[in-house]
């Protein structure tokens, strides 16, 4: 016996929840990229406590040198490793809007595909790698303040010793900040390329709707902004897109003029 099935027809609030999923799903590559980079920071850690097993640090330029020395070679990892992320970024967000495309006219599909994606990408990259680069280089900058901080202010040689050890730590965090940053940045940088290509100049806010949704973001959620002039997203009075500010998972979700 043939069974016949026949979709239901989403309700506004269900399509809002269903495309507010869509173009939030890139995010999941976060968590490789957090992974990739953590290594980074436990490699500076090693480095710092090579040099200063007990936390008296005896040579700080060697140690810059060497944590400088480890940044170059990181160029190349640092390359490979974007490069995958942007790819599955990119790769996930050209999902979302295939699946979005089933609302839209075959034309406009057509032309959200051949979207100038590229030099986002390109422009992504070199930043990313940048990003990556600069975590034995920041490293490297906390320890010698550090130690300047302690001679100049006298500060007791166990807390120094304490604050440089705990350097691995630090950049560790920073290392899971840039990867979630980053991430969000990436799927809205691409979003926001196809969008406009094809004539968008809207889009609303969307939040990640629980509770961990920040104050001021929870008050965006739902109004429509332009692309380029968006809101303050900022504790300290910054505009941004969703997701181009630190700690942010909302999504912008476009507003195309064929679907009004």
């Amino acid at each position: 016996m043939t069974t016949l099935t026949i979709d239901r027809v989403l309700t506004p609030r269900e399509q809002r929840l269903q495309d507010r999923l869509r173009f939030g799903r890139a995010r999941q590559a976060e968590s490789g990229y957090a992974a990739q980079l953590r290594q980074v920071a436990r490699v500076v850690g090693e480095i710092v406590r090579g040099f200063a097993p007990t936390g008296t640090l005896e040579d700080f330029f060697q140690l810059r040198q060497m944590l400088m020395a480890y940044g170059e070679l990181l160029t190349p990892w640092a390359r490979a490793v974007a490069g995958r992320m942007l790819g599955e970024v990119a790769r996930k967000d050209a999902q979302a809007w295939a699946q979005h495309g089933q609302r839209m006219g075959r034309a406009l599909a057509k032309e959200i595909a051949q979207a100038p994606t590229g030099e986002v990408l390109r422009r992504m990259m070199n930043e990313q790698v940048s990003l990556i680069t600069s975590l034995p280089r920041e490293a490297a900058e906390r320890v010698h303040r550090l130690t300047l901080e302690g001679i100049s202010r006298g500060t007791r040689a166990d807390s120094v010793a304490k604050e440089i050890l705990y350097t691995g730590h630090v950049t560790r965090s920073r290392a899971n900040l840039i990867a979630r940053t980053e991430v969000a940045r990436t799927t809205t940088n691409l979003t926001a390329a196809r969008a406009k290509f094809v004539g968008s100049e809207m889009f609303i806010w969307r939040t990640a709707g629980d509770t961990d949704v920040r104050r001021l973001h929870r008050q965006l959620e739902g109004k429509a902004f332009r692309w380029d002039d968006p809101p303050v997203a900022g504790e300290h009075g910054e505009h941004a897109l969703p997701g181009n500010i630190y700690n942010c998972r909302c999504v912008p979700e476009p507003i195309i003029p064929d679907l009004i």
